[in-house]
């Protein structure tokens, strides 16, 4: 068995080139016990020979450091190569980690969209934060309540996305959520109706049947609710000594967005929604640009009501109750009856207290331009007993009936046709839906007073069964198109029987 402690020849050689063979010799011999330490063995010479080993790794060190400075340059390059080695990994391992933040961040934020919404456009998302309702007041009107967004889409039978793109307040935008177009006013004069596409109409239906028709409005307001009509807006009125008309201008163009997220805050919900509610149920003025064969929808002015949602009557009608109280109250100060029909206000009174019109007038403008809306300058009426008095159209000035003339002339038509057919024949530009307006103006006339209505619809009944009228297809951007069958005298063909099936 070879021994440990004895050194190999390799090892010899390197302890030499590290030193000197003397000093290497002196060790071995020292450690065979061949020259003990202390005893006998010469000082100087031991010292010369450690020395010499000392000089010679000194000088060995020396010529590793003079190698390597003489190749300065290749030292640098390669601590540079090694500096940006390093530098690469470590970037490579940032973007890594930047990487997966993002598609974290990526995701998370995909998972609270599907839930949550956190912004729907500039000007309009500050309040999206606050989630706190008022329990006790929604609970006081009977309305529903909701976890989150989306337990408030689950209520409304679609998704938090779909919900936002509804609400979402843009600039401009490329799809428009209202079919726009224009009818004539009896007074002359167009006025623009904003249709909600059906999507948008869904939502505010359900708003409609779910929230506002859930919410009590002023006894004085009879348009838009429910088993009330301008004969009920009316009767109030009759046989005054004293009638006073006059319109709000601008009604629906005037009813701010803030003022309609207002309106579900003091029903009682959180900001969140109130925002989402008000966004829903306005849209601002739209212009229409055509660049690149794309039409562009461009927002101009503040959010309003549009005139042609389902839920802009009954918001009024809501925002109203504060100026209703007032006006009801200065009313009965000065002994008039007021009623209000959509933004048609009227004000009656009997005896002394016809008296009190300029006091009345005065304090009617104050109210109305605190509550934030505009006496209409061209439509104050004031009609004194002798005279014919409408309210809404009805005349009040015994029972409530339609206009003596307008009659007669709807009786006369009526004959021309029975005798002449409906060839030419018009009535209050009716077009070429002569058919549907005779008959809503003979149920109108019904509804009014029964007794005069009732032989007039009778007439109207066998003139739409003569030309087998059925109903009226109406489109916004085209001209309606009455269903009627051509003026004939001959009799229809019947179906045959297995058609019936």
């Amino acid at each position: 068995m070879a021994d440990q402690s004895k050194p190999t020849r390799q090892q010899l050689y390197d302890r030499i080139r590290q030193s000197s063979r003397e000093e290497v010799v002196l060790e071995e011999m020292k450690k065979l016990g061949f020259w003990p330490d202390g005893e006998g063995a010469p000082s100087l010479p031991e010292q010369l020979i450690r020395r010499e080993g000392e000089l010679s790794r000194e000088l060995a060190d020396m010529l590793v450091q003079q190698r390597q400075n003489t190749d300065r340059e290749q030292m640098l390059k390669e601590i540079r190569q090694q500096r940006m080695q390093a530098s690469r990994q470590k970037q490579q391992q940032n973007k890594e980690r930047r990487k997966q933040e993002r598609l974290q961040r990526a995701a998370a934020w995909k998972a609270q969209k599907e839930k949550e919404i956190s912004y729907l456009g500039d000007g309009v998302s500050a309040g999206l934060a606050g989630t706190d309702d008022d329990e006790a007041k929604l609970k006081l009107n009977g309305l529903p309540t909701f976890k989150d967004t989306e337990a408030l889409a689950a209520a409304m039978e679609t998704e938090v996305a779909a919900l936002r793109f509804l609400a979402y307040n843009r600039e401009v935008s490329k799809v428009s959520h209202y079919k726009r177009f224009y009818i004539q006013k009896k007074t002359g004069g167009k006025r623009m109706i904003s249709a909600p596409m059906p999507r948008l109409k869904q939502a505010q239906k359900w708003i409609l049947t779910n929230i506002l028709e859930n919410v009590k409005v002023h006894e004085a307001a009879h348009g838009f609710v429910l088993n009330k009509s301008i004969v009920s807006n009316a009767s109030p009125h009759l046989q005054p000594d004293l009638l006073v008309n006059l319109d709000l201008k601008d009604f629906f163009p005037t009813v701010s967005y803030k003022r309609i997220k207002g309106v579900f805050r003091s029903l009682g919900y959180s900001e969140k929604f109130a925002s989402i509610f008000g966004l829903i149920c306005t849209e601002p003025d739209i212009t229409e640009v055509e660049m690149d064969g794309r039409t562009y929808y461009i927002a101009s002015g503040e959010r309003h009501l549009p005139q042609g949602a389902p839920t802009s009557p009954l918001l009024t009608n809501i925002l109203c109750r504060r100026l209703d109280v007032r006006l009801k109250g200065l009313a009965k100060k000065y002994g008039f009856t007021y009623t209000r029909y959509a933004d048609d206000l009227s004000f009656s009174a009997r005896g002394e207290g016809k008296e009190n019109l300029t006091k009345l007038l005065g304090n009617v403008r104050r109210i109305i331009k605190d509550e934030g809306f505009v006496t209409h300058p061209e439509k104050l009426r004031v009609m004194r007993k002798g005279s014919r008095q409408e309210v809404t159209g009805v005349v009040v000035n015994q029972k409530p009936n339609v206009c003596r003339k307008k009659v007669r002339n709807f009786k006369a038509l009526l004959f021309q046709i029975e005798k002449d057919g409906i060839k030419d024949k018009t009535w209050q530009g009716s077009g070429d839906n002569l058919l549907a307006t005779i008959k809503g103006y003979a149920h109108y006339i019904a509804m009014v007073n029964p007794e005069l209505g009732k032989p007039l619809v009778a007439r109207v009944e066998a003139i739409l069964k003569q030309y087998h009228y059925k109903h009226i297809i109406k489109h916004p951007a085209k001209k309606p198109v009455q269903k009627a069958a051509p003026e004939t005298t001959e009799v229809p063909k019947k179906k045959p029987w297995w058609k019936f099936w």
